[in-house]
This record gives structure tokens, C-alpha cells and sequence, in this order.
């Protein structure tokens, strides 16, 4: 046995222990949702000593209190029309300016940089303040309306863009396409790794939001996901581990299954939009 093949066994040892240390946490998670409230709260071992599904048909039959169906179902709404309102802006704005004449385009870049540097709490006071004032707490607008402001998202498609050859645009012209039938047919389809992989980012960053949808959501009707395991944990239920990690379980599902589909485009995006 040749040292290189050993150096391969003791790195393949080495990552899988390092992937066992990362899988831990879930792990701990998914199995605890299988034990009883006792075996839960006392138990030390990772596996369950008898497993039960308890939790789960307490959780979906709870829904008085904790109507997880309606919370993912916020969740899906606020996700998914917060990240077609920021990809839609994002392509159009970064299209302008990597294409069009745009009066002060270095400027507007130069301030998409200097964006980028505020932290996006001082923002919450002032868009709390205007919701409060039309009236919009407790619905899904505030969760929704501020996501098309993904100076982010502008600036990566921008970049991927200036690489992007104009010579396929100029031959739509040719054919007498117009700007948007060339930016639908032609653009598009070439960065749609990197609008799917900031699409995906988007998607993860609204479904984990926690403290701004704690400002302007305080009906338990409109919760989104987060909120709704939040008020497990810190309500009645907060001895109840199984129940936590099973309403963690049903949370992470949505996620899973769609970084499975988008998995080689998002590899793809990062790639291509420069991501280190």
C-alpha cells in the first residue's frame, strides 16, 4: 500500500468526520422529534429508545394554537412573492445599467457599493414607521415590499452581465426583436444560473427572517414560519422538546426539497457570478 493511497484513506476519514461533526445538530434534531416528552427531555442518547410520532399528529392536530399548515402557508406567500418582486427588480435595474445609457451610471453603481455597507437593521425603524402609518402591520406587505431592494442581487447579475457578449443582443436587433423580447429570450436564459442561485439566497433569507417579521406580525394568524416555532419555544411548549424539533423537521422539509431541484444551478451561479 503506496503512501498516496493512504493519504486518501486518512483524508476521506478526516471529511467524514468533519461532515459527521456539521450533521450532528440535524441529526439530534430529526431524532429527538421521534421521542416522547419524558425520553425527550431526560434522554441522553442520540437515538430514540422508542420512537413515536406523537409529536408530529400533536403538532398538525394543534392547530388552535399552533396552526403550522397556515404558518407555512404565509411563509410560502411571503417567499415567494418577496423573491419574484427582487429578481424582477434586480434584472431589470441590472439590464440598465450594464446595456442603457443611463445618466450618472457611475455614480448609481458607486452607490450600490456604498449600500451594500449599511446594515439592514437601521432600516427597520423607518420602514416600521411607514407601515405603521398606512396602516400595513399584521399583513403580508411589509414582509413583501421591502425584498425588492436587493442592491446585492443588482450588483452580481451587473457584473455577470458585462461579461455577457453584446453580440447576441445585436442579432436580436437584426431580427427586429425589441429590448424586453431580447432581454426575455436571449438574456435571460443565459444568466439564469446566477438568477436562480440569488433567487434561491433570496428565498433562504425571507423564510429564516425572524426579527423584522417579529416588528410588524403579532396575530397568530398571519405568523410566518419562524414566528410560529418561536412562539413554541417560548410559550406553553417550551418543555416540550419533541414538539420543538418536530415543528423544526416540518420547516426544514420545504427547503430540502427545493435545494435538491435548484442544486446545479445554484453550483453553476456561483461560479458564474464571480461568489467566492
Amino acid at each position: 500500500m503506496n503512501k498516496k493511497y493512504i493519504s486518501k484513506i486518512l483524508l476521506v476519514m478526516v471529511a467524514c468526520i468533519i461532515a459527521y461533526l456539521f450533521l450532528l445538530p440535524l441529526m439530534f434534531m430529526v431524532f429527538t422529534s421521534f421521542k416522547g416528552t419524558a425520553e425527550a427531555i431526560t434522554s441522553t442518547s442520540l437515538l430514540p429508545r422508542q420512537w413515536t410520532l406523537e409529536n408530529y399528529v400533536e403538532l398538525f392536530k394543534n392547530t388552535e394554537t399552533a396552526p403550522i399548515m397556515q404558518w407555512l402557508f404565509n411563509t410560502c406567500v411571503v417567499t415567494v412573492g418577496g423573491t419574484v418582486l427582487r429578481i424582477t427588480t434586480s434584472v431589470l435595474a441590472a439590464y440598465a445599467l450594464a446595456r442603457l445609457e443611463v445618466p450618472g451610471k457611475k455614480f448609481i453603481i458607486i452607490g450600490l457599493i456604498w449600500a451594500m455597507s449599511i446594515p439592514e437593521i437601521v432600516t427597520f425603524f423607518p420602514l416600521f414607521y411607514i407601515f405603521k402609518e398606512i396602516g400595513g402591520l399584521n399583513t403580508f406587505w411589509p414582509l413583501i415590499l421591502p425584498s425588492g431592494s436587493g442592491v446585492m442581487c443588482i450588483y452580481l447579475i451587473y457584473n455577470f452581465l458585462k461579461g455577457f457578449p453584446k453580440e447576441l443582443e445585436e442579432a436580436g436587433l437584426v431580427e427586429g426583436a425589441n429590448i424586453f423580447q431580447i432581454l426575455w429570450h436571449i438574456v435571460l436564459p443565459s444568466v439564469k444560473p446566477v438568477v436562480i442561485t440569488q433567487a434561491f439566497i433570496t428565498f433562504l433569507g425571507l423564510y429564516n427572517s425572524y426579527l423584522w417579521p417579529s416588528l410588524v406580525i403579532s396575530r397568530n394568524e398571519t405568523r410566518t414560519i419562524t414566528l410560529g416555532i418561536a412562539a413554541l419555544v417560548l410559550g406553553e411548549n417550551y418543555t416540550d422538546p419533541g414538539m420543538m424539533m418536530a415543528s423544526t423537521v416540518v420547516s426544514v422539509v420545504p427547503v430540502m426539497i427545493i435545494f435538491m431541484f435548484a442544486n446545479k444551478y445554484i453550483v453553476k451561479g456561483f461560479t458564474q457570478s464571480g461568489i467566492k
